[in-house]
């Protein structure tokens, strides 16, 4: 079982993969999380938008950035995996994916991200380590983290 991927800006995702992808990150970010805050920040028109396809859905999902929109390096955000199917560790896959994707679109190598606190083995798993204290982001714990 694989996933496919690709890469799309903002003006080439389908009606359909804008709302599916939206409505995967609201499943996660807002429901599951509890956090009754705004998902839409006004980055999506600024972000390359990696998405993951298993048997036609939307199941892994990130942003991509480059430097300068939400931190001084390029940045990876709102990293999800459907909850229907996280026993099958393609986040691990979506991340590896991210990485490459800012090397072969932004061809930069240090990326920052604002991860979930309680992810930060995972994300230790990829090279990231981290750079900040802990900080509340929608009253979730979040810290910085760096690789490159």
């Amino acid at each position: 079982m694989e996933l496919k991927w690709k890469i799309k800006p903002f003006e080439a995702l389908t009606v359909h993969e804008l709302y599916d992808l939206l409505k995967v990150r609201s499943e996660i970010f807002v429901v599951e999380q509890n956090c009754v805050y705004l998902d839409l920040d006004g980055k999506d028109k600024l972000a390359l938008h990696l998405i993951g396809e298993y048997d036609g859905k939307i199941v892994a999902y990130s942003r991509l950035f480059d430097a300068g929109i939400s931190f001084d390096h390029a940045s990876i955000g709102r990293v999800v995996v459907d909850a229907n199917y996280r026993d099958k560790k393609w986040g691990h896959d979506l991340m590896r994916e991210a990485i490459a994707g800012i090397k072969s679109n932004f061809c930069k190598d240090k990326i920052t991200i604002g991860a979930q606190l309680y992810l930060k083995k995972f994300y230790e798993s990829h090279g990231f380590v981290q750079t900040s204290e802990m900080y509340l982001e929608d009253d979730i714990p979040h810290i910085e983290m760096q690789r490159g």
